[in-house]
Parts: structure tokens; sequence; C-alpha cells
């Protein structure tokens, strides 16, 4: 948008030197001549038809990305007369044709002028019919403000201000006529534009508010590229696009490679030793737990301890044979695989039946290749029919479930957030990966390794265990006990899929905090004796309010306790993510959680030992009362 004030010769000479550069036909650029007194619509039209017909085209051309803006002539007969009557005047009184050498035209200033001296008319006999003199000039320009009269152009309107409100004329040439015509006009005093015509644009269409290709013309590259760069360009793009075939051909090949070798296969042998024997070994090297482990061993080991408290001691054995054992007071079963204790989850699955199909062999590379510190490694899998089994990373210090129900345990409010945190990390990359959920989400599925960090184990594989034989046994209150972490909407469906839902999980972690918070087992409720049944009936309900494990008086910040409220809504929609819910756990565990993780791992063994130190008290304190009573039964026995 180009604007021009100037003389009509310097806007013809300007718009043919526009021409010339091609800015008046391309339609890209328009022109605006600002005249606001002189009468450009009779010179330009004069303009044109003064001159030949191959020059009248050609000036149609460059002029037809020109508008005019000028002063408004009224369209009015009266103002026709006025003109014709002034020419007269002008004629008789001063013979302005034969002097000038032209016909006299009657500029805006002629009708301004008028309309000056009737306003003031107007103004004077209202001043003299109100007895005011004539020469009060204060009366009567008081009069001639902020009123309207009919002038002999139309109305005319002053402002309060004593200004005029003028109207103004957008004049475009037309291409028929090679005249200027008005198209719009902007009514001063109601501050209004309105279109009476055809606006004539070149290139078709008004130009843009942006070009295309920018103001200075950065958005379009230029076009003439020297052959080497068009060289540069096409072998740039082939080499681009041969190296993303190369890159794909690649992966597949390795892709395809991975999945023939099966790097995740165990063999059952390899599970195996050369005899079948017990090896109990100790997994702490602090005298006083090894003293205990001796002392347990010889002394105590008739006496019938808890299960938790086995299970977190070095109670388990490894058995290297061709069948794997369970110790009776074991948490798992274990074997040794390439000099290494791993877990091992027996599965039950027909003979022959594991067929190894590319979906199953892509699940299992994508678990073989998982590897965080909050979930347990996927060290392989057998298929030796019928030995069918899963071999995962072996968590010495038990499961979550254990701890929590073992009270010779002291765990301080650092330890439970550490390992709730444990938890939402591992929870929150199982969500990120193509797992997307668990599914299994349980304390019995949170285990504790040698270094007290909390793994999730127990996930993932959901095409092999869709193979599985699942005896369900409704009468069996283990059966019920295992649905206490499922969530609501799940134990409607009669199908509830196999890896779960990640609100599915929220839930789940909901109920595993209340187990962290409260040590009162799994969905303690105020009545002791309900059965898991009745727990997950009423669960599945969805009773108002909804049924959920009783909130007790605690010391825990009461954010964490919103938090496990909002986990198990019973609208899953309700629930947070676990990425929000460690936005929330993080500024809690701020002040236990620290940037090194020797410190962390130095507070949760301390933390640990501590507990071993009370626990070995305790033991000893048994012990020398047993020893106690045997030396008086003794003496009791012997002959005084």
């Amino acid at each position: 948008l180009i604007l021009m004030c100037a003389s009509v010769d310097t806007i013809e000479n300007l718009m043919h030197a526009a021409a010339r550069l091609g800015m008046t036909e391309s339609g890209k650029y328009i022109f605006f001549s600002i005249h606001i007194h002189s009468d450009m619509q009779d010179d330009f039209s004069w303009q044109l038809s003064n001159v030949s017909q191959a020059e009248r085209e050609q000036d149609l051309k460059t002029f037809a990305s020109l508008k005019i803006v000028t002063l408004r002539r009224p369209p009015q007969s009266l103002y026709r007369r006025f003109e014709e009557d002034v020419k007269a005047l002008a004629q008789k009184k001063f013979n302005y044709t034969q002097i000038t050498g032209k016909p006299y035209k009657v500029t805006k200033f002629t009708s301004a002028f008028y309309d000056a001296i009737m306003l003031y008319a107007i103004a004077l006999n209202e001043t003299l019919s109100l007895g005011f003199s004539p020469r009060n000039g204060l009366e009567v320009t008081r009069r001639m403000w902020n009123r309207s009269f009919a002038g002999i152009g139309g109305n005319v309107t002053i402002s309060k201000d004593g200004d005029r409100f003028s109207d103004y004329s957008v004049l475009d040439l037309n291409p028929q006529t090679g005249t200027f015509e008005e198209v719009a006009y902007y009514a001063g005093s109601q501050d209004k534009l309105y279109v009476v015509g055809q606006w004539y644009w070149a290139g078709g269409s008004p130009p843009p508010d942006r070009p295309i290709c920018g103001f200075d013309n950065s958005k379009c590259p230029s076009k003439n590229l020297s052959p080497w760069a068009v060289i540069l360009i096409v072998f740039s793009t082939l080499t681009v696009i041969f190296g993303v075939i190369a890159l794909f051909v690649f992966r597949r090949y390795k892709l395809e490679a991975e999945l023939r070798t099966m790097s995740w296969r165990i063999f059952w042998d390899e599970l195996s030793g050369q005899k079948k024997q017990n090896k109990c070994r100790k997994r702490n090297d602090s005298r006083a737990f090894h003293w205990l482990y001796e002392q347990r061993n010889s002394l105590i080991c008739e006496e019938n301890y808890d299960d938790s408290f086995t299970s977190l001691t070095d109670s388990l054995c490894t058995v290297e044979g061709l069948e794997l054992e369970k110790e009776k007071n074991a948490f798992t079963k274990i074997a040794n695989y390439r000099g290494q204790i791993v877990a091992v989850k027996m599965l039950n699955i027909q003979r022959n039946r594991i067929e190894l199909s590319r979906k199953l062999l892509i699940e299992l590379k994508k678990m073989k290749d998982l590897s965080h510190e909050h979930v347990t490694r996927f060290v392989g899998a057998c298929i030796d029919s019928p030995h069918y089994c899963i071999v995962t990373e072996y968590c010495p210090k038990g499961s979550l479930q254990d701890i929590l129900e073992n009270a010779g345990i002291k765990l301080d409010k650092m330890m439970i957030y550490s390992l709730m945190h444990d938890i939402i990390k591992g929870m929150v990359f199982i969500h990120s990966t193509d797992i997307r959920s668990h599914g299994k989400l349980k304390s019995t599925n949170c285990v504790v390794d040698s270094r007290f960090v909390l793994k999730i184990t127990d996930f993932g594989l959901n095409h092999i265990h869709e193979l599985e034989t699942v005896k369900e046994d409704f009468l069996s209150n283990s059966f019920w006990r295992a649905k206490l972490w499922t969530a609501p909407e799940l134990l409607r469906l009669d199908c509830p899929p196999m890896g779960g839902t990640q609100k599915g999980d929220v839930y789940s972690f909901a109920v595993i905090l209340h187990e962290m918070l409260f040590r009162r087992g799994v969905f303690y409720t105020s009545d002791e004796n309900s059965f898991a049944r009745d727990i997950v009936e009423n669960v599945r309900m969805g009773m108002q309010p909804p049924f959920r494990p009783t909130v007790l008086e605690t010391s825990f910040d009461g954010v964490i306790i919103n938090l496990m409220v909002r986990c198990w809504s019973e609208n899953p929609d309700d629930r947070p993510d676990f990425r929000m819910i460690r936005k929330q756990v993080i500024s809690l565990t701020r002040e236990f959680e620290t940037s090194n993780i020797v410190d962390n791992l130095l507070r949760r063994m301390e933390q640990y030992a501590n507990n071993l130190e009370s626990l070995v008290q305790e033991r000893t304190a048994d012990y020398l009362q047993e020893k106690q009573k045997a030396e008086n039964l003794l003496y009791q026995l012997l002959p005084k």
C-alpha cells in the first residue's frame, strides 16, 4: 500500500515509473493519491482522453492500481445549477475564458465559501432576533457551532468545536470509460463508509495485508539457482532419502536378527545344579545378623516363627536341582542361573501350547530391553515343555507386604515416603513404555532388593499369561484376597483386560499406600471380621459412599491422605495419573530424598541396621530367657 501526496504531473510520472518496474499490473501493489482540494477526477480524465489509442490502453493498465481520495463532489442537481451560475458570473464579470484560454472550473473552495456565507447569515439573523449587536462576534460564533443546515452541496454539519464534518470520495478508474468514478465515500457526520460503485483491481483482487513473500521478499527463495546449487540440492535430497531407507532396513535387519537369536531364552538345564541340595546363604555382613542367623539355626529353629520374619531373614535357600522347590517360609521360588540367584515364576501352561509367533517374540524382546532402577530386570523365560517359567531379578528382602506385616521392622516416616516414591517412579516408567499398564499391582508384587530399594515385578508378557490355565476357586479366601487391590470398574467386567488399565493401577496404588501408612494389612476396615469376598463384592457394587479402607488418625501429612482418597475414586477419570502423583509427592519427600544416591542408600541401610539391632536384642533376650529356663530345669533334675 503506497500513499502519495503530489501534483497531477508528479503522480503521472510516478505511476509510469511503477509501471516500468512491473508494480502496476501484478496486483501486489496499490497506490492511493491524496488530493483534498484539487479536482483530480477531471484532471486525470482529461489526461487519459488527450492521448492516442495505444497510449490510452497502456495508461489504463498503468493507472488501474491508482485510487484517488478527495473531497466529495455533491451529486445533487442544485449543485450543478450553482456551478453553471458561477461559471456564467465568471465569464460575465471577468471574461475568464478569453483571458485564460480555458473554461472556468468551480472548485470546492467556491462551494465551501458559499456555505460559510450562508452559515454566517443564519447565525447573524439569530443573533439580531435575540437583540444582540451584529458586532458581537462571540454571540455570532456561538450560534455557528454544533448545528446543521442545508448547504449548496447538501447537509452541512458543524461540530461543537466549530469544525465542519467533511465528506470524502474514493475514485477508481473505470477501464470501460477511461474516467475516474466514485466507488465509495466517507460521510463525516455519520463516521461511516458507503460503497456506491464497483472496485477495479489490477490482478483481479485486492493485495493481501501481508505479501506472500514478505515485505523484504525474505520468505520466497530466489528462483535463479545455479546448476551446481541444483545438483547439490538433488544430491543432498537423494542422500537423505537413501540414508533414511538404509537406516530403516538396518534397524529392521537388526530387529529380525535379535528376534532370531532369542537372547531372552533360558533352557531348563541352565537352572539346574550338579546335585539337589540346599545352600543357605548369608545375606548380611553385619556380625549381629550373622550371629542371629547361627543362633536361629542352632537353637530357635524348633520354634514356630511367623512367615514374614522368615522371608526377611536369611531363611531362603537356593535350590539347585531339576525341580525348583520353595522352602516352607520363602516368598518365591529361586534358582542359580549362571552364577547369580534369580527368581522363578512357574507358568501353568499346557504342554506344547506356546507358539513363538512374531508378536510374542517382539513382546519378549521388549521385556528384555527394559531397564529401570525401580522395576525388576527380566532375565529371560524358559519355554522347554512342560517347564514353562519366567525368570526375573531376585530381591532378597522379600515383598513389601512381608515388610509391612512384620511387626519387628520399624519404618519411620522417611522410610515410608522413600518406599512410596520408589513405587511411583517404577509405575511412571511402566506407564511410559509399550507395556502401558501393570494390571496386577499389589504389595506382594513390590519387592525390596539388598540395598532396600523397592522394585515393581510381575508385569507385562500378557500374551504368555493369556495361555495360562487359571483355576478359579471361588470358595478359596486367597482367590478373593488377590482381588482386594483391583479397581471397581475392572471387578464389574466379565473379562477384564489382561494388562489392566492405567487408572486401575492408580487405584491399586492407593490400596498399597493405605497398607503402608497404617500397617493394618490389606484393605483394613473397621469390621475386622469381614471376609475378603465380602469386601470385593462391596467394592464391585459401587455403594454410595464407595466402600473403601478405613482411614484412621495418623501423623502423616494431610496431602498424602487426600492424594490416597483421590487415587481410589469411584470414577476413574477423577484419579490422577502417576506423573501428577509424583509431582505432589516430590514436595513431601524433598526433605528426605537428596540428589546423592549414596546418601539415600546410607539412610535406608541405617534404618535397616537399626531394625536389625532391635531385632537382635529382642531375640537375644528370648534366647537368654529360654536358656535360663533350661538351666533351671536341669538344676531340678540333678540330685542335690
